[in-house]
């Protein structure tokens, strides 16, 4: 059993949101500010609704630091939810017959958790499902991948992504290395170009102007991964297996690629093996002229940048409502508006940033283990340095290619 984990509770309009992040090892620099950091950036985006412009996400750190230092003991985190007070007075103002429970929301929304829950769980107020089910949940994920994020840039791994199309606008096509990740970071779309930037945001436009929602897909990369995360072993501890799994988990994405792995089916054998070449200045002692694999092969890291690609859909909650039915009567009826965003494809950049982030600080403690941060670097550099004598046969001590202070 893995010694990291994270598990996250709390409801849309609840009082808030809970994190709990496990084995996260002592000794790590921490605080608040920077998990605020990682949040805050979860909450821009063009097209966003009007939730963003009520919260203010900060994780309030309950237990595991000490002095801004990770203590070794699990990290709970509390998250208020501001809207919690508007949601609550909302509801008890609002007039409904006598004897009807004026908080039961029955009209299912096509494409959203509601029906299949409500039928999984015997419920027959929607919103015992929905609240639950809400993006709203992913800021407890983006306070716990910040914690992760923190502890991988000890070993110098860097979490870079933008939105590479927003319905019929895409970017340009470029490897990770070739992308404006600053401009990415400070366009409203995440958009590593101006053009682009501008052709998202009038897709975003039009959906608006056409009371519906619009989807698109985004690129998560992470620089400076070790060889040999993850195994070939048994499918469930394959690196990819797991980062696939972890990405379509966030809600409305409904497709992952390592790589490109979809546009290299249509190209010859020929042209998607990445060819490896000795490189004495490499740590690897190789290099790659190539990474089309996305720096995953036989579900282990090959120390490329791991390239994924993550499809969201459009939302389900729109403007001008799909038809539906209501869950007890069965009548025909028009599916139920809740505020939301027009596109949610760059806010949940942010959002796949930090599920990478979890699924690799697992697996660097898998593979490196330690119940403190100076145990853990001692066995990656031991580690890395093993590479160097493997290839050469040279016994020297091996330097940390980005020590953090």
């Amino acid at each position: 059993m893995s010694t990291f984990r994270w598990l996250t509770a709390g409801e849309s309009h609840g009082p808030g949101l809970t994190v709990m992040v496990e084995g996260v090892p002592a000794g790590l620099a921490l605080d608040e500010s920077y998990i605020e950091a990682q949040m805050a950036r979860r909450q821009k985006g063009y097209g966003s609704g009007g939730r963003m412009k009520i919260e203010k996400d900060r994780a309030e750190v309950r237990s595991g630091l000490r002095h801004g230092v990770t203590l070794g003991s699990p990290i709970a985190m509390w998250i208020e939810n501001l809207d919690f007070p508007n949601w609550r007075d909302a509801m008890s103002a609002t007039p409904v017959p006598d004897g009807v429970d004026k908080k039961t929301h029955t009209h299912v929304v096509p494409g959203h958790a509601d029906f299949a829950g409500a039928l999984k769980y015997s419920q027959h107020d929607l919103r015992n499902i929905l609240e639950r089910a809400s993006a709203r949940e992913t800021a407890a994920r983006v306070a716990a991948g910040a914690v992760a994020r923190k502890f991988l840039e000890e070993f110098g791994i860097d979490l870079r992504s933008r939105v590479v199309s927003i319905g019929n606008a895409e970017a340009p096509d470029a490897t990770s290395t070739n992308v404006d990740w600053e401009a990415a970071e400070a366009s409203d779309v995440r958009a590593a170009d101006s053009d682009s930037d501008r052709n998202f945001k009038a897709q975003v436009d039009q959906a608006k102007d056409s009371r519906t929602t619009i989807g698109g897909v985004f690129q998560t990369v992470a620089f400076n991964v070790p060889v040999g995360l993850g195994s070939h072993i048994q499918w469930d501890r394959k690196l990819d297996a797991r980062i696939a799994q972890a990405m379509i988990s966030i809600n409305a994405v409904k497709g992952v690629e390592i790589g490109r792995a979809f546009a290299n089916t249509r190209r010859p054998g020929r042209e998607v093996q990445d060819v490896i070449a000795a490189d004495p200045r490499d740590r690897r002692r190789f290099r790659r002229l190539s990474n089309e694999a996305g720096g995953i092969e036989g579900g282990m890291s090959n120390g490329e940048p791991i390239v994924v690609y993550v499809a969201v859909k459009p939302i389900a909650t729109m403007t001008k409502p799909l038809p539906s039915v209501d869950i007890n009567t069965g009548e025909s009826v028009e599916a139920a508006y809740h505020r939301s965003d027009i596109c949610q494809v760059p806010r949940a950049t942010p959002i796949g940033e930090a599920m990478l982030a979890l699924v690799l600080a697992d697996a660097m403690l898998e593979k490196f283990g330690g119940d403190h941060m100076e145990e853990t670097r001692r066995n990656y550099v031991g580690y890395i340095g093993s590479h160097q004598q493997f290839a050469t046969g040279v016994t020297a001590g091996y330097e940390h290619p980005a020590p953090k202070a």
